[in-house]
């Protein structure tokens, strides 16, 4: 799609496992696992943003693409909105798909399924999430949950309109609970608006970024998909995604 560009944001200083993108899992670096990933889902051209010259090499190593950024980025989002203007200066990209450089095991269709709530022209911003099935995952703050509302219409692929992103078990009540996945397509316009706020007070409250759009009043639509992606952010997790991926 040749109005979609894929970026990968990535950093060496991660506080709980430095150097996370190069860590080895069967023979290659995760940012390498992650970039085939976003290349896999076939989308659009797929970019590494980074700070690290040795990432930048690793990714380049692989005939990958890279663009390096600023070290002071206080998030994700910031870095890939400085990638964005230097990649594409001519601003031929119009939807902006923000992936995590962490996920190794994600799904390529997750990234396709990103995309499908951008065709309403009301949504500003798309993401993921899966229904939660394990009772742990249900109480835990590292799991973020969304609250929001059903959507029908004719798409395959389920959806809901965001009202609300929680560290707590929310909604209240019976019915599905869903793990939030942090994977994001941006309308380029959005992308904009968005870096250009401040932290807002839930934001804040929570430490979840997204919430500062939806207190912009930005409609963030979610599609649901089947499972959720491996984050590595502890040697524990990098065993089980090496595990995973070398089978």
């Amino acid at each position: 799609m040749a109005d979609v560009l894929v970026l990968i944001p990535a950093r060496m200083a991660a506080t709980r496992l430095p150097g996370k993108p190069l860590a080895d899992i069967g023979g290659e670096p995760m940012i390498v696992h992650v970039l085939r990933r976003a290349q896999e889902a076939d989308i659009g051209p797929v970019i590494v943003a980074t700070d690290a010259p040795e990432i930048a090499a690793a990714v380049e190593k692989a005939k990958g693409r890279a663009v390096l950024t600023r070290p002071d980025h206080a998030s994700g989002s910031d870095r890939i909105f400085e990638a964005l203007g230097k990649a594409d200066p001519g601003r031929r990209a119009k939807i902006v798909v923000n992936l995590q450089g962490d996920e190794p095991t994600l799904d390529p269709k997750a990234v396709t399924a990103a995309l499908v709530p951008l065709a309403d022209d009301a949504v500003d911003i798309a993401t993921l999430a899966a229904e939660i099935k394990g009772e742990a995952e249900r109480a835990n703050p590292n799991v973020v949950k969304v609250v929001g509302t059903p959507i029908g219409g004719a798409s395959p692929v389920a959806r809901l309109r965001a009202l609300y992103f929680t560290r707590s078990t929310a909604p209240w009540g019976e019915g599905p609970l869903y793990h939030h996945i942090g994977l994001y397509a941006y309308r380029r316009a959005a992308l904009e608006r968005f870096v250009s706020l401040p932290p807002s007070p839930l934001e804040r409250r929570e430490k979840l970024e997204q919430l500062r759009a939806l207190e912009a009043g930005m409609r963030i639509d979610v599609a649901i998909v089947d499972s959720v992606p491996l984050g590595v952010d502890t040697p524990e997790d990098l065993a089980r995604a090496r595990q995973m991926l070398t089978k």
